[in-house]
């Protein structure tokens, strides 16, 4: 079944403790559909400037991802400067150039707006919302993910789009600020009671915490001798995740259970190089 997942493209500057590497593919909604189209047909809603490289674009397109919901504009693409820690899970924001990104108003093509599967990736409440809102039907299965800043400056718009659908997904850190909670499963089942039916808390290396209305359970991290650059890890343990449920059409407890395991091999796979 077709998948649609709204974010980020982006160019990326990425230094870890022992490389620097610029002009490379970024962007919340890259690493999603990329990840996800080993599984499915993706539709990818983003927006790029005149600057984007045609090799980025070719290498969407070779995973044949549509990308007919890809405005591009007068103006520069979204950029990322970000620098890594020893622990190569802690990282510092250097530079963030929203660009043409800053205005961005998704527009769903009317092929897509039929989409069973939905990924709302990081982004504006408001934004994630009018790409749901788009949607000729209520898609089977919809997923968000959100951040900090989010949480910090639109917490109503947020606590209003996680009413209107069926997982959330956020890190550790996030989980926290979001509930004041210390403990990760009482902020999972605090989330849930904001409307969400199922609350997925990444944590890193060690894993993932899934907290449903039927329960809970753990995924740990796929075992790594040599992590290279952890950027886009999340989004593609989200592509992964969706990409698996997508194709089986199954959004069942067990399905569930795969579908995270999927995306924990995923994300492995994507830490593993530049």
């Amino acid at each position: 079944m077709s998948l649609l997942v709204v974010g980020t493209i982006g160019i990326d500057c990425i230094e870890t403790p022992t490389q620097k590497r610029g002009d490379q593919l970024g962007g919340s909604a890259s690493y999603f559909a990329y990840a996800a189209s080993f599984y499915t047909k993706v539709h990818l809603i983003s927006v790029v400037g005149r600057d984007f490289p045609s090799v980025h674009r070719t290498l969407l397109e070779s995973r044949n991802v549509d990308l007919s919901g890809l405005q591009v504009l007068d103006g520069q693409t979204f950029r990322w400067t970000g620098r890594y820690h020893e622990n190569m899970i802690d990282r510092d924001t250097l530079k963030v150039e929203l660009n043409v990104f800053g205005t961005f108003d998704p527009q769903v093509p009317e092929h897509a707006r039929r989409a069973e599967y939905v990924f709302l990736a990081n982004g504006a409440p408001a934004v994630q919302r009018k790409v749901l809102h788009q949607m000729q039907r209520r898609p089977k299965f919809v997923a968000a993910d959100t951040m900090d800043l989010w949480i910090e400056t639109a917490r109503p718009e947020l606590e209003q789009l996680f009413k209107e659908v069926d997982a959330i997904i956020l890190n550790d850190s996030e989980a926290r600020m979001l509930t004041g909670r210390r403990e990760l499963l009482r902020a999972g089942l605090d989330i849930l009671e904001l409307g969400p039916r199922i609350v997925i808390i990444k944590k890193g290396e060690h894993g993932a915490l899934v907290v449903t209305q039927e329960g809970h359970f753990a995924v740990p991290g796929f075992p790594l001798e040599d992590v290279v650059d952890p950027t886009g890890a999340g989004d593609s343990f989200a592509g992964g995740i969706m990409g698996y449920l997508a194709e089986s059409g199954d959004c069942s407890p067990a399905s569930l259970r795969r579908a995270v395991a999927h995306g924990a091999v995923v994300a492995s796979h994507t830490v593993q190089d530049f």
